[in-house]
């Protein structure tokens, strides 16, 4: 099995691996307690922790360990709220942030604070302008990703905090920690071990000297005070050490990856048609790439690569438990169906990249096959078929019932059999077609129109979405 997704969670690092099974023997005691044994994991502890904070560029002090990446995002944020709620209880962050970040600002909303979401471009890029637009006289903080955790691109954090100028800034740095340099500007850094190849169950949050920050958790005396809880200190040594080894090795690693990942984007599109790369072609990770397939269900690609011997992952909704488009692909404004994540992890073969490039043409001709698309197109409904023919230039697909891409698949299928100029409207009622038909529009040239409810078309429920066709 070639596992192709270290965005999820990587690989135990050898060096974490050791580091833990030393620290078993050596680091079960209380760090709290003054006996030797104690002493002696006060001292891992203290150890780890300078090590983190060196490589987060921070203070041993401004860190604090928690249990997961998640949980420093809403400590993070909910602390910092806290500490400025003298200042306002507005919040801001970008559309495409973690989903952690968003179920804490609707945490925060829910509670009577007010949230603002700063749009990206095509490409999930936040324009830092945007971000300093979106703030107000009572902004308490500011949420901005180091780097998109489905698409991988990288995002201008030393630009946007110079630009909101005294508001902080909490930077989600899970994606990039110990693969790039931590970006300047940050006020409050959150990361997560398992991403980098330390053990799950230790995530980071560091708070800068001189930010205020009171923790949203009842008291307690440990990781000064903002996490409370007994740490997982082997757990946390393994981390501190695979860090530093990730790091020794990024420079030389980064560039290798940089180029099996341009060979990926270079070759999806020549290989497989009807494809496209999403997600900044420059300002990205380097082990990351994110193509769509037009008129694939993801569930089903991935399930096919996966027998095939590939572990990828996917910004399908139909990869997920709740039937929810992607939020960052629909915030770009791309394809949230058929969508594959492939991230690489640390030495990586080439020849397997070379047989994911193989393999995945057939896939995914394997996985359309069956729907026809070879098909010659039917002839045009006539005009007499109302209400599923409203004009003599429109054709009215009906896919009430359907889930994308069902609906795309007979919009392409459908589209030539009108006049250039001829309008198709396509009924769906799946929430993902109104991310995907125009998304579809904008991969193959066509002209999209915008949306109206289905009754306009004699249906009791979903939306017409209108395309007219270009040629």
């Amino acid at each position: 099995m070639s596992y192709f997704d270290v965005a999820s969670t990587a690989p135990l690092h050898p060096v974490a691996r050791q580091a833990l099974n030393a620290a078993l023997d050596e680091g079960w005691a209380d760090p709290a307690r003054l006996y030797r044994a104690g002493r002696q994991a006060r001292m891992l502890l203290d150890a780890a922790r300078e090590t983190v904070a060196e490589l987060l560029g921070a203070r041993p002090d401004e860190i604090s360990f928690t249990a997961s990446g998640t949980q420093a995002v809403q400590l993070g944020i909910l602390g910092a709220l806290a500490g400025r709620r003298r200042s306002g209880r507005h919040l801001v962050h970008s559309a495409v942030e973690h989903s952690s970040v968003l179920h804490t600002a609707e945490l925060h909303a829910a509670s009577g604070g007010e949230v603002s979401e700063v749009a990206v471009d095509r490409n999930g890029l936040v324009a830092a302008g945007d971000f300093a637009a979106a703030l107000r006289p009572d902004t308490a903080l500011a949420v901005l990703q180091s780097a998109n955790h489905e698409v991988g691109t990288v995002q201008p954090v030393t630009e946007t905090a110079a630009a909101i100028g005294g508001v902080p800034l909490l930077v989600d740095a899970a994606q990039s920690a110990g693969r790039l340099p931590v970006p300047a500007g940050w006020s409050l850094l959150t990361a997560s071990a398992h991403k980098w190849g330390g053990p799950a169950g230790v995530g980071v949050l560091a708070v800068r000297k001189g930010v205020r920050y009171v923790s949203p958790l009842p008291a307690d005396e440990r990781e000064g005070g903002r996490v409370p809880g007994y740490v997982n200190l082997p757990a946390i040594v393994a981390a501190a050490a695979s860090l530093r080894a990730v790091r020794a090795e990024a420079e030389r690693e980064n560039a290798r990856l940089h180029a099996l990942v341009d060979r990926i984007r270079a070759q999806v599109p020549r290989l497989v048609p009807e494809v496209e790369v999403v997600g900044d072609p420059v300002r990205r990770l380097p082990h990351l790439v994110t193509f769509s397939c037009l008129y694939v269900d993801g569930e089903v690609l991935l399930t096919e690569l996966d027998k095939a011997g590939f572990a990828v992952s996917s910004g399908s909704s139909c990869t997920s438990s709740t039937l929810t488009p992607s939020h960052v692909l629909a915030a770009m404004g791309v394809l949230t169906e058929g969508n594959v994540r492939v991230s690489l992890p640390h030495g990586v073969a080439e020849a397997d990249v070379e047989r994911f490039l193989t393999v995945l043409p057939e896939v995914v001709a394997g996985v359309r096959a069956p729907l026809g698309l070879d098909l010659p197109a039917p002839e045009p409904v006539p005009d007499s078929a109302a209400p599923d023919s409203p004009g003599p230039d429109t054709l009215v697909l009906n896919t009430l019932g359907k889930r994308c891409p069902l609906p795309v698949i007979e919009l392409a299928k459908r589209i030539g059999t009108v006049p250039v100029g001829g309008t198709v409207a396509v009924l769906a009622d799946d929430e993902a077609a109104r991310l995907d038909v125009p998304a579809w529009c904008e991969m193959r040239g066509q002209e999209y129109l915008g949306e109206v409810p289905a009754a306009d078309y004699g249906r009791d429920r979903g939306s017409a979405y209108l395309v007219r066709r270009v040629g």
